[in-house]
């Protein structure tokens, strides 16, 4: 399995935009596309998508972690150049939306075969849990909720591999000890001190960045 950023305060290609927002690609042999939020600006997710030769016809699941605009207000856009995607939303956005399916998560959800949805959290966010070999992957959003939450509904699942996303101002960094990898993206208060307690399993986010799981 492997998962790009494609959105994000950060990059790390030159050609590339970086913006306030966050999405990335989750990409599996055996699963099509799925997009996990869109960003702020269509404009920006579009361009950065044809800079690292990703098409949106390659989607066919978006997933919206929650409904600030810095992860959804990509959507319109991006569904301009591809309606025929199932959509799985933590609450309502405005507007029509055309596309294949809407779901309306609420509880823990599985979306694919070793890829759900933690449901929503404290009504405000859900994050998705990705099965590998080496243990559950955590990506989320901005992590509103309390990464330690998340966190605890992984380990119900299995040990955790990884974290990858926004994890808002999490500082309970004695929990990460256990992880194996983690990538801070976006609105991370704590990406510098994370980085300096754990260099071995730190991964900078950032647009363009690709991590195989």
């Amino acid at each position: 399995m492997k998962i790009t950023i494609l959105y994000d305060n950060e990059t790390f290609n030159e050609q590339a935009t970086k913006d306030w927002g966050f999405s990335c690609l989750i990409e599996e042999p055996d699963i099509p596309g799925l997009l996990f939020d869109t960003g702020a600006q269509g404009s920006v997710l579009l361009h950065n998508m044809v800079v690292l030769d990703i098409s949106p016809s390659e989607i066919e699941t978006i997933v919206i972690s929650h409904t600030h605009f810095d992860h959804a207000g990509g959507l319109p856009d991006f569904l301009l150049f591809n309606d025929n995607v199932d959509l799985y939303l933590p609450g309502t956005l405005e507007g029509d939306l055309p596309v294949k399916d809407v779901t309306m998560v609420k509880n823990a959800t599985p979306i694919y075969e070793g890829i759900s949805s933690t449901g929503v959290l404290d009504n405000i966010e859900q994050a998705l849990l990705l099965s590998t070999e080496k243990g559950i992957v955590i990506v989320t959003g901005c992590a509103h909720p309390g990464l330690g939450k998340i966190m605890d509904i992984a380990a119900e699942k299995g040990p955790i591999h990884g974290i990858i996303g926004g994890l808002h101002d999490f500082d309970d960094f004695d929990r990460l000890s256990a992880v194996d990898f983690v990538c801070p993206c976006h609105c991370t208060q704590y990406k510098t001190e994370i980085g300096l307690i754990f260099p071995e399993k730190y991964i900078a986010g950032g647009v363009g960045v690709t991590i195989n799981i």
